[in-house]
């Protein structure tokens, strides 16, 4: 399908189709999440014309462009293949009577068409038809239940639908997902906390549920791939709130992290580096045998990301013990700080030049 758009409706860095087309300031438009990781990864210049940008880029939202791309989707989706007018797969889907296939062949539909289509979005939520894809969340079909994650996932993409999908009951489905869904669910679904989180007061209800936080940590451990990188995304987006850290960090979040980041997740540091800004994550981290070492290796091997967060961490640690900043100094951090006061990123630099500090001076920086 992607081939067939004009190449002005993908991303200049990810090449994919934008489902949030954003203008820099630069007049150059990109995906919102693909210009904002770019920015937070410490880049201050534009990244076709290479030019500087403020130190707080403001992105405008490119509601015309969005709304060629929804356009051109339905246009696209119609010659290709005969769909369903929305009203009646909403109407099959709220109906009781429609049988279990019918209900699939409905959601597989919506989840389809409603990707790009925030319009068909809010109709669908202000349609009622909310308490009905909950129903089929909570379905015992594995078909049925990831269909309707992804349909919610897309519905939750909308900020205004935000707080309302929580409201409706969403939270206390999707857990359920999380502790005992097949693996593509349990992914659908911590990706729905993150999408969810993204709204400040949703962060707190989210943490308050019980076993919320609970249940992402533990797909940490009993997760594939997918699944533990979409958990340490969605605790990442949760754990910005103070009280959920101290939650994750109960729930023995933070030795999980560290080993998952010594096996390569380097999601976990900057979960970490949330966690670090509090001190029983501090005192937790303290504790695990080779934190230090794990660290370091973010520093050698990270991206420009991962060594970020892993400067940020070690110098709270530092920062907080004689003995830990006296570890980083025995593994070479000074040395390998000296590699990074160069750095183009301008985070990394700072971060650089406050680790060196810390180590220099040696003592206690944090009570």
């Amino acid at each position: 399908m992607a081939t067939q758009f004009p190449e002005d409706f993908k991303c200049p860095i990810s090449l994919e189709i934008m489902s949030d087309p954003v203008i820099l300031s630069s007049g150059h438009t990109f995906d919102r999440a693909s210009i904002q990781r770019w920015l937070d990864s410490g880049h201050r210049t534009c990244p076709i014309t290479k030019l500087p940008l403020p130190e707080h880029p403001c992105l405008i939202p490119n509601h015309a462009l969005r709304s060629l791309i929804s356009n051109y989707t339905l246009v696209t989706l119609s010659k290709s293949q005969p769909c369903p007018q929305p009203q009646t797969l909403i109407s099959a889907l709220t109906s009781s009577s429609s049988p279990l296939g019918t209900k699939l062949d409905s959601l597989t539909h919506l989840a389809r068409i409603t990707k790009r289509d925030s319009a068909l979005r809010r109709k669908l939520t202000e349609s009622g038809a909310v308490p009905a894809v909950l129903k089929c969340v909570d379905s015992d079909d594995p078909s049925l239940q990831e269909k309707a994650l992804s349909l919610l996932l897309n519905l939750s993409l909308d900020d205004d639908n935000k707080v309302g999908l929580v409201a409706e009951g969403a939270i206390n489905r999707v857990v359920k997902v999380l502790r005992v869904g097949s693996p593509d669910c349990r992914a659908i679904a911590a990706t729905i906390i993150t999408s969810l989180a993204v709204v400040e007061v949703n962060k707190a209800t989210i943490g308050a549920y019980p076993d919320a936080i609970r249940a992402l940590v533990c797909l940490l451990v009993a997760g594939k791939g997918r699944e533990k990188k979409e958990a340490a995304t969605a605790l990442y987006a949760i754990c910005s709130f103070d009280d959920n850290r101290r939650r994750a960090i109960e729930c023995g979040a933070v030795p999980i992290l560290i080993g998952l980041l010594d096996s390569g997740l380097e999601r976990a540091i900057e979960v970490l580096g949330l966690l670090v800004k509090c001190k029983e994550g501090r005192e937790e981290m303290m504790k695990v045998n080779g934190c230090v070492k794990v660290l370091v290796g973010v520093l050698r091997n990270g991206s420009s990301r991962g060594v970020q967060y892993g400067l940020f961490t070690l110098n709270c640690l530092c920062n907080y013990s004689e003995s830990f900043c006296f570890e980083a100094r025995n593994e070479g951090v000074l040395e390998i700080c000296m590699g990074l006061v160069e750095e183009e990123n301008e985070k990394i630099r700072r971060y650089t030049s406050s680790l060196v500090q810390s180590l220099m001076r040696g003592d206690h920086g944090i009570g």
